[in-house]
């Protein structure tokens, strides 16, 4: 890895820990955070596909209120490093990078810890200077409260950096098979429990048969995936159509039974009007 690809990759650290707490621009996001790493580092194809692999798993991760989901941006960021440092851009080293990344995220939630007792201070110098007018420090706290939350992964992600890749390469083959092969099933089952998780929070029987068009699709090996993207964004469109179309003559001269013919079912509605 050259000098420069290593400053990128610490500056893509940088704002991917700020990301973590801001939510604006989503470059914490595996997808975005793993492919810019691949892409910098010149292995853009693995760092494809192991942000997608990670995004499975992250889709049901928020963070809401002040609770704070496992940190996804360390997990991401070192999980990458780990596998351009690795040389293994195959499914099995993609694999290990996979199963990695867990206890990185929930070792993440340490330093957001730390971080997050430092801005307790940093409030109540803010509170302070808010008493007496001092708008200006109360920028300059806000601003290093974030600055903190981008060391928070920057650090890390160069103390790996400067872990030579040979100890990396060493110690990954010094693992044995039956640890690399179930690192690979362990990370193949987290990112199920991950999409299942997300389908547990979306499952309505509206879209129950949106699923099921989608598993089917996803067997014929002839469909590309923009040709599965192309038919993902119809049926929605439809379905946005026919919602639409559900809600304003639900119910109206036609009769539409006695529900009113909104019964939350759009599709449902139209056909009762026949």
């Amino acid at each position: 890895m050259s000098i420069i690809a290593m400053v990128l990759v610490v500056i893509i650290a940088f704002f991917a820990g700020m990301e973590g707490i801001l939510d604006e621009f989503q470059i914490h996001q595996p997808l975005v955070s793993a492919t810019l790493i691949g892409l910098v580092t010149g292995h853009l194809t693995a760092g494809i596909m192991l942000g997608g692999s990670l995004q499975m798993i992250a889709l049901g991760w928020a963070n809401i209120g002040a609770a704070v989901a496992p940190d996804i941006a360390l997990a991401s960021v070192a999980s990458s490093i780990i596998m351009v440092k690795g040389g293994n851009f195959t499914s099995t080293g993609i694999g290990v990078a996979v199963a990695s990344a867990i206890p990185l995220a929930v070792a993440g939630l340490f330093l957001t810890m730390i971080v997050r007792t430092i801005a307790v201070g940093l409030t109540h110098g803010a509170d302070a200077a808010a008493k007496e007018g001092k708008y200006q420090t109360i920028e300059r706290l806000h601003l290093v409260g974030i600055l903190l939350q981008g060391l928070r992964i920057a650090i890390p992600a160069g103390l790996l950096i400067a872990i030579p890749a040979s100890a990396v390469q060493a110690a990954l083959t010094a693992m044995p098979d039956w640890l690399t092969g179930g690192m690979t099933i362990g990370g193949g089952m987290v990112v199920a429990v991950g999409y299942a998780m997300v389908i547990n929070m979306m499952a309505t029987r509206e879209v129950w048969p949106f699923f099921a068009i989608g598993f089917a699709l996803a067997a014929v090996s002839q469909l590309t995936l923009i040709a599965l993207g192309a038919i993902g964004v119809s049926l929605a469109l439809i379905y946005i159509n026919l919602s639409k179309m559900g809600g304003n003559n639900g119910g109206g001269s036609n009769g539409g039974g006695s529900n009113g013919g909104n019964s939350g079912d759009p599709v449902g509605d139209i056909l009762n009007q026949y």
